[in-house]
């Protein structure tokens, strides 16, 4: 890969991708528009995440790329493969060794550490979309902190089916001020990106923009108050390794077709597995500061 450039992408890109970042680091879930390049991948399938990634990747970094939690999707495959030929960095699927991580609607069920950065593919950043066509208008919303109309669509939820039945992107407000999109990620992952330790990174290649919840940083989903926000619940444990922690995906056994669920972090539910097995695993604690693979 010697007649390309490192990552992919020429100097200058990557030095605008690297500005509009810590612009948006500093001014939490603000959506900083960037000029979004053409990539070797169709648009919607993580040209934003994928162009994040490779302005802040360096030789000495390890990356793990996951779509809906799992490692081996095909999406995941040749998005791994890619970032490796272009940037000569090692690939993992253990989220304890990946120090940058890109990520298609899931967080690890693992907590990250200081030392790492979750990038995610966003394929709709703008969160008042599905209350204001406009964008024009959208932005005067944010600006004024006009999110009227967003209440009112949760209240319609509630008048209607008697609950809130968003179950991904679930609008949140970070740091007290900008209403935010979370990625499409089911409401179980919200609660980790309140005052995590890491950082969370947004790229929205066909929208242009990038936006970013820094470390330690206040994300509170909306929610009223005698109707509090509530996360998926499962009444059977995972059919693998029998996790009763972790999200949960459905399907059905192809010889009785009998419902079941398994872990959709596949990374985790196999050191859960091997573990279970007697192999020696590290397995990290969980968002909720516990343990409970020990």
């Amino acid at each position: 890969m010697e007649a390309y450039n490192y990552a992919f992408l020429d100097e200058q890109t990557k030095r605008e991708l690297r500005r509009k970042t810590l612009k948006a680091v500093a001014i939490p879930g603000y959506q900083v528009p960037f000029g979004s390049r053409e990539m070797p991948i169709a648009r919607g399938w993580g040209t934003g995440g994928l162009q994040v990634t490779l302005s802040v990747i360096g030789p000495e970094d390890t990356i793990k790329v996951i779509d809906q939690g799992s490692d081996d999707s095909v999406n995941a495959c040749n998005l791994r493969e890619l970032i490796c030929q272009m940037c000569d960095v090692a690939p993992t699927t253990d989220s304890l060794e990946a120090s940058l991580i890109q990520t298609r609607h899931r967080i690890p069920e693992e907590k990250l550490r200081e030392d790492q950065i979750l990038i995610f593919q966003v394929p709709l950043p703008e969160v008042l979309r599905t209350v204001e066509p406009s964008e024009q208008e959208t932005r005067r919303m944010h600006a004024e902190r006009d999110y009227s109309r967003m209440w009112l669509h949760l209240y319609e939820d509630i008048v209607k089916y008697g609950e809130i039945r968003i179950s991904y992107d679930y609008p949140v407000m970070v740091n007290g001020h900008y209403l935010c999109d979370p990625s499409p990620i089911p409401r179980f992952d919200v609660p980790k990106l309140h005052q995590a330790d890491n950082l969370f990174l947004f790229g929205a290649g066909r929208e242009k923009r990038i936006y970013a919840i820094p470390p330690y940083t206040d994300v509170t989903p909306l929610q009223f108050e005698d109707i509090p926000f509530e996360v998926e619940q499962f009444d059977q444990p995972c059919v693998k390794c029998g996790s009763t922690h972790t999200y949960l995906e459905e399907s059905y056994d192809a010889e009785t077709g009998a419902k079941q669920y398994a872990c959709s972090d596949t990374s985790y539910c196999e050191k859960r597995q091997r573990r279970a097995a007697g192999e020696s695993v590290e397995i990290g604690g969980i968002w909720d500061g516990t343990n409970p693979a020990n």
